[in-house]
């Protein structure tokens, strides 16, 4: 309920709870914001809480943070155990209310078996291709094809730990990031699955917090980039050089233009895509 204070406070920010919200903001020169959960760990195990959030306005969710829950594991766990028979009800659920999940961040055989699971498309929100990068926050071929070939939409992220190749040591340009986009372009055949999720936060990302008494040995996916480049998880510098905040979506665009992208093919990564999955989600 915080989210809708804050838009009924601020008149140019509207809640989205419709593709068609989307879409009028853009028209009244205006900012949608759309209510997602990183986690599911607030349903517990009380499956009437989907329907509950859903009714308050959640429309995305992430079903596990990286770390194992009730519901599946997560990206960064060893066990890569798939969907609890908890979770595979919270998935039906989440499909019947109309929620939009999203695999980032959940392990790899969790997020296949979602895919597979539900009759509507998904979304990795902010997820790069492992055959580029390296990293435990990346997704793999056969995730990216599962997910296309359901509908859905990879939203690629500029995130710099997400974007660092192997062996460079410079803040990453972002031209490196394009040649995630067309890595996930030729592997599906088109741009009618891709996306963008930028994952900045405006310099107020806060810092996350650590247990005294000790904690798991997680793999650290920002930790080179924090070495090499900057451990400020507020800094600029964490996402890329040429995209370090929204403004400079320009970039992006003038990038994409020079890559051989068309104007057709640059509507649908930057919006028209998650559009046509909201639509086919919310209904």
């Amino acid at each position: 309920m915080f989210w809708r204070l804050i838009a009924r406070r601020h008149p140019n920010l509207l809640i989205a709870e419709r593709a068609e919200d989307i879409r009028r903001a853009k028209a009244e020169g205006r900012a949608a914001l759309i209510i997602a959960s990183q986690d599911g760990g607030f349903i517990g195990n009380k499956l009437h809480r989907v329907e509950a959030f859903a009714r308050l306005g959640l429309r995305m969710l992430i079903p596990a943070y990286n770390t194992t829950n009730l519901l599946c594991d997560g990206c960064l766990d060893r066990t890569d155990g798939g969907l609890t028979r908890f979770g595979e009800l919270v998935i039906d659920e989440c499909n019947r209310v109309g929620v939009l999940l999203d695999c980032t961040h959940v392990g790899r055989r969790a997020s296949l078996e979602i895919i597979e699971r539900g009759d509507r498309p998904v979304v990795f929100s902010h997820s790069n291709p492992q055959a580029v990068v390296e990293n435990p926050r990346n997704i793999d071929d056969e995730q990216i094809r599962a997910c296309a070939a359901r509908g859905g939409v990879i939203g690629l992220a500029p995130w710099g730990p997400l974007v660092l190749k192997a062996g460079d040591r410079a803040w990453p340009p972002l031209d490196h990031f394009i040649d995630h986009i067309d890595y996930v372009a030729h592997l599906t055949g088109s741009t009618d699955h891709l996306g963008i999720g930028t994952d900045m936060s405006l310099g107020t990302y806060p810092d996350h917090e650590h247990d005294p008494w000790g904690e798991p040995d997680y793999p650290d996916v920002a930790g080179r980039y924090g070495q090499l480049i900057t451990p400020d998880v507020r800094s600029p510098r964490r996402a890329l050089d040429g995209f370090s905040n929204y403004a400079e979506i320009v970039n992006l665009i003038d990038r994409l233009g020079a890559r051989g992208y068309g104007d057709d093919d640059i509507r649908k990564i930057l919006g028209g895509n998650y559009l046509r999955v909201f639509e086919r989600v919310w209904g």
